[in-house]
């Protein structure tokens, strides 16, 4: 061993200047010594947590592998040969887990516990004989001071003395402490050589051994299973590099489409629209009210199902339902200056919800596809077919241009719209044998009216006298006198879809084939807002009241109606002819088509009780056995009964009607 430089025992007596030098050089070493001690042992223990970190890692790996078969994936395609593979390397884990321990253990015996040995023992046995020494040295410093001051008298000989042993004995104090710190500053030069190999030396068997007892356990076992999976990985692999390969390709296409896809109302002046829809799926905005005169708008995805309209919000999990779209009415609005609004009301009239849909084809199909669901055509056999045919005898229909002739498919629809049940000859009068010509009943090109404009009778009877005039045509009626003296009193909610004049009034089939032609229009034309209004029918006229302002925006005479009823497909269809006398002394003829929320056969039950009603006042005797087979409200009106048999035209022995009180 080579020689290192030491402190010398025999000076320690003497402690020199020279002495305490060199002492101050063994203090400052192992001052450094001690830094670098603590340092060090920090670095090993965390060696030492990181291994045991180790252990708890592949423990806790190994649990993880085995919860994967407990987990409910939406998408297990492959799922069987992960699951085994995982099962074998989680059963490697566990006996990694095993080696990793054991190596934990090893380093805590042969790498960290010696170093703390050696701080602990080493290093503090030599702090602790400095502060030793550093004590004694002034003890000795004290007494030989005292010793000092000594005076020459000699009767101070017993003081001399006493002074003389404590001098003697500090300095025997200092020489042993001295000794003992020299003795042991030396031993420290060789100490910690030994403090700093011996954990390396631990630390590297137990990483050789760890290595090497993983190579005798997995090294032949491991082979053929790595092999296999590598294998199945690079399978893997190729199958995600052709899918990509496909998706690419996928992606590209739909990437090279038009920009008109990304616009919203791209074919805003022709856009393709699908008026045979019987479903529907989409954004839509729904305007919800947040106080009195304040709204929002949320965007949410809309879909029909069956009959209901449902809303599911981005995120959730199921949609909810909105409104049952069953003999619901859905017309465009205006709303807040937006574009493409409509609103789905009740059966009974009720306003419901307002939408906005982003496009004119989106918002054009959704009125077709709520208008085809309301009728519920989707119970039907084939829903598709039946819409398509309502649909294609719409446009098949004449339109209202006067450039358009006669058409073939007219004069079929006409036969196959004639009516099947036979009508009550004293107050309908019924065609005869086949059903007419399309010309006969209403001429070519022949306008329709889509809003409700008063006939010029009504308008110069509201202008007689002084009474002051709406401009809109409309009177302040809200009383309405008649009704307090008439037998009969029905209100129905109906939406007015045109009016049109005809050439005779001699048959139903005129009635059909206005309607045919009215919702030709409207479809052609893509008019889809309806006016809603009260239709009151009594035993004198009937009158269209304003449901909100309960203003009267028409009025007939129940003797000018000549002819009445319902589809016999769409049974809340349903129109009369009214005969009007002219200024020149003949009289026109003209057709009002209605949607009701309830059966159109109620309304013709109504108009034809309220047409007996006024025949059987000049007869009191038929008067009394009328008013005996009707039943009567409190104040003396009658209430039309639920049991009418099916029928359009309705008569006094037919009792099918409207519940609905005025």
């Amino acid at each position: 061993m080579p020689a290192v430089d030491k402190l010398l025992l025999e000076e320690a007596l003497q402690d020199s200047p020279q002495t305490r030098s060199l002492l101050s050089v063994f203090e400052e070493d192992a001052g450094t010594l001690t830094d670098y001690t603590n340092q060090l042992l920090q670095a090993m223990q965390r060696v030492y947590g990181a291994q045991n970190e180790m252990c708890l890692a592949t423990q806790q790996l190994s649990k993880q592998l085995l919860a994967y078969e407990k987990q409910n994936f939406a998408l297990g395609k492959g799922d069987e040969e992960v699951i085994s593979t995982l099962h074998y390397f989680s059963k490697v884990m566990d006996e990694l887990n095993g080696l990793h321990t054991e190596l934990a253990k090893q380093l805590a015996d042969t790498m960290v516990l010696p170093v703390i040995q050696f701080r602990e023992k080493d290093l503090t046995e030599v702090s602790t004989l400095k502060d030793l020494f550093g004590l004694a040295s002034t003890e000795h410093d004290l007494s030989m001071a005292k010793y000092s001051r000594l005076p020459k008298k000699k009767e101070n000989e017993r003081v001399k003395t006493e002074v003389g042993k404590e001098v003697a004995s500090a300095r025997r104090k200092q020489h042993l402490s001295s000794l003992q710190y020299y003795c042991a500053l030396n031993a420290l030069q060789y100490r910690k050589r030994m403090a700093m190999m011996e954990p390396l030396i631990g630390f590297a068997h137990g990483q050789i051994n760890f290595f090497k007892r993983g190579a005798e356990m997995f090294s032949k076992s491991m082979d053929g299973f790595l092999s296999s999976v590598t294998g199945m990985v690079q399978s893997i692999q190729v199958e995600l590099e052709a899918e990509a390969d496909k998706m690419r390709v996928s992606q590209q296409e739909l990437l090279s489409v038009d920009e008109s896809v990304y616009t919203p109302d791209s074919d805003v002046a022709t856009p393709q629209i699908n008026r045979n829809l019987i479903q529907k799926a989409g954004y839509l905005n729904l305007r919800n009210k947040t106080g009195l005169v304040t709204t929002t708008w949320e965007r949410l995805y809309f879909f029909t199902q069956g009959g209901n309209l449902m809303c599911q919000p981005r995120g959730a999990v199921a949609g909810g339902l909105i409104q049952d779209l069953d003999n619901c009415s859905v017309m465009a609005v205006d709303c807040e200056d937006r574009r493409y609004c409509f609103q789905i009301s009740t059966p009974s009239g009720k306003p419901g919800i307002i939408l906005q849909a982003e496009s004119r084809k989106e918002y054009e199909e959704w009125i077709c596809a709520v208008n085809n669901i309301s009728r519920q055509i989707y119970l039907t056999d084939n829903p598709e077919a039946v819409a398509i045919k309502l649909n294609q005898t719409a446009l098949q229909a004449v339109t209202p241009i006067t450039s358009f002739g006669k058409k073939q498919e007219s004069s079929c629809s006409s036969q196959n719209m004639k009516n099947s049940d036979t009508e009550n000859d004293k107050t309908i009068p019924q065609a005869a044998g086949s059903a007419p010509d399309t010309e006969e009943l209403i001429a070519p090109g022949t306008p329709i009216q889509f809003d409700i404009v008063l006939p010029a009778s009504e308008f110069l009877d509201q202008n007689r006298g002084s009474r002051r005039t709406n401009p809109f045509g409309e009177t302040e009626d809200a009383s309405f006198p008649e009704a307090e003296d008439s037998l009969l009193q029905q209100m129905f909610i109906v939406r007015f879809l045109g009016s049109m004049a005809v050439k005779t009034d001699h048959t139903t089939e005129v009635i059909y084939e206005a309607m045919r032609q009215v919702l030709a229009a409207r479809a052609i034309h893509n008019i889809f807002r309806m006016t809603e209004s009260h239709l009151m029918v009594t035993s004198q006229t009937l009158r269209l009241i304003d449901p909100q302002t309960q203003v009267s925006r028409a009025c007939f005479e129940l003797t000018s109606v000549t002819q009445f009823a319902a589809h016999q497909e769409n049974k809340r269809l349903v129109g009369f002819v009214i005969r009007v006398p002219e200024s020149t002394g003949e009289e026109s003829l003209s057709t009002y088509i209605f949607e009701s929320n309830s059966e159109g056969e109620k309304i013709c039950y109504a108009i034809n009780l309220g047409k007996e009603i006024i025949e059987v006042q000049k007869d009191p005797e038929a008067l009394a056995q009328l008013m005996l087979s009707v039943p009567l409200t409190n104040d003396g009106k009658y209430v039309l009964l639920n049991d009418q048999p099916d029928g359009t035209g309705g008569s006094p022995g037919d009792s099918r009607g409207a519940e609905s009180e005025a």
